[in-house]
């Protein structure tokens, strides 16, 4: 029952938060460049081991997709994505998390991102017997950096075996409520692009 799974997830993902604040403020404090994300990838691997999902790492470099299969997994397979780098900014922030590694932060929330992702992997692993199809988690390096993580992981058959029939992301912006879209016109952030609704 559609309504009931529901329900656990809420419940799992209460229960896990402060689970997932840990993983934000460990990859946050070791944030990692572009194609350098070699000690958040470890870092998210031991999890995914830990939460006894399957993955392949390396793709991309330091990318890591791995695969949940629930009941009847040729379903449908959904994607889920999160990217892994940090800028090149000095952090200025005085907390206790702020970034080990001088000169390097996560300014843009893909610490956030990826933690998220592995708190929904943490959630589904422990339903994987009451959901069908495949969940396809993407782990993806250098989202800040020409060419873009994303072109060489699908250069690397990232949406081959199975092809997922839909890929999610998230981006974080704390002053919405989940599940709202927020617009204006002119400038916003840092960057834009164009959309046309119909």
């Amino acid at each position: 029952n559609n309504m009931e799974i529901k329900n656990k997830i809420r419940q799992l993902s209460r229960d896990i938060f402060d689970d997932v604040v840990e993983y934000r403020r460990h990859i946050h404090q070791n944030p990692e460049l572009a194609f350098e994300e070699h000690e958040t990838a470890a870092f998210i691997s031991s999890k995914l081991d830990e939460f006894n999902i399957p993955y392949k790492n390396g793709i991309a470099k330091t990318g890591i997709i791995a695969l949940l299969e629930g009941k009847n997994p040729t379903k449908r397979v959904v994607g889920l994505r999160a990217d892994m780098d940090a800028l090149p900014i000095h952090e200025a922030n005085n907390v206790p998390y702020r970034s080990k590694n001088d000169g390097k932060m996560h300014a843009c929330g893909h610490d956030v991102h990826s933690s998220s992702l592995l708190g929904v992997a943490k959630v589904l692993g422990s339903l994987r017997d009451e959901f069908e199809g495949t969940v396809k988690f993407f782990f993806q390096p250098s989202e800040e950096k020409f060419p873009g993580g994303a072109s060489v992981m699908i250069k690397e058959g990232a949406l081959e075996d199975p092809k997922p029939d839909v890929v999610l992301a998230q981006h974080v912006f704390t002053d919405l409520d989940a599940g709202m879209t927020g617009f204006k016109s002119g400038v916003y952030m840092a960057s834009a692009d164009e959309i046309y609704l119909t």
